[in-house]
């Protein structure tokens, strides 16, 4: 129970922190004075977007804790046989850790407004995404050759509920990608693609944490 644990403290910690980032927990109305709008102020997306965003992985991180607990209640029944996960795994973690770092490179390329850069950073981070995706899918098929039946056992469907969770949760990641990748080869505006390269970002390294914690759970069960 500990990993549950220890995986909460982090994901509600990290939250605050973006939060407290964001000054959501700021109290304007204690604040003296005004200040007045300009108009590039008007119209910035930017925080309400970065704060969007952390609302959703907040629900995400709550989502994949109570799968978790459900995991480890349910395992103590007699009826639980552990999965042989396919060693296919390994690669995809690379994968998905290779995409992590391109995606991270990028947003520094945008920051220093390489543009050249992030458009390579970009293509190779939905490169490996896609890779991973698609290597799962065969790791599916290897356990079905083996098998691991998705009603044959409670283990079965614990491991593609969060495989098949993780992996729909990058299939929307990969929507955002594609927008942010057609916007940095059309369009001149560095501002709006660092945005959407930075918010990528976030979630490409939030989406590496739980896969993570999921392959070590899997490994270790």
């Amino acid at each position: 129970m500990s990993i549950i644990v220890l995986f909460i403290f982090v994901a509600v910690g990290t939250s605050y922190w973006w939060l407290w980032r964001n000054k959501i927990f700021a109290k304007p109305w204690l604040l003296e004075g005004t200040k007045l709008d300009t108009r590039d102020d008007i119209g910035n997306i930017g925080p309400s977007a970065r704060t969007a965003l952390i609302v959703f992985l907040a629900v995400v991180t709550s989502m994949f804790s109570l799968f978790i607990s459900a995991y480890f209640m349910r395992m103590a029944l007699g009826d639980w046989q552990a999965v042989n996960e396919p060693q296919l795994l390994w690669f995809n973690t690379v994968l998905l850790i290779l995409g992590s770092i391109s995606i991270h490179w990028c947003s520094r390329a945008a920051a220093s407004a390489n543009l050249s850069t992030v458009r390579i950073t970009l293509l190779s981070t939905g490169l490996f995404t896609c890779a991973f995706i698609f290597f799962q899918l065969l790791a599916w098929r290897q356990l079905v050759a083996d098998g691991y039946y998705l009603q044959s056992n409670p283990a079965n469907a614990f491991f593609y509920l969060f495989t098949g969770i993780h992996g729909l949760h990058l299939l929307g990641g990969l929507f955002v990608w594609l927008r942010t990748t057609i916007r940095a080869f059309t369009v001149s505006d560095m501002e709006q693609t660092r945005l959407s390269v930075e918010l990528c970002r976030t979630y490409w390294h939030f989406l590496l944490v739980v896969w993570l914690v999921i392959f070590s759970l899997l490994l270790s069960t």
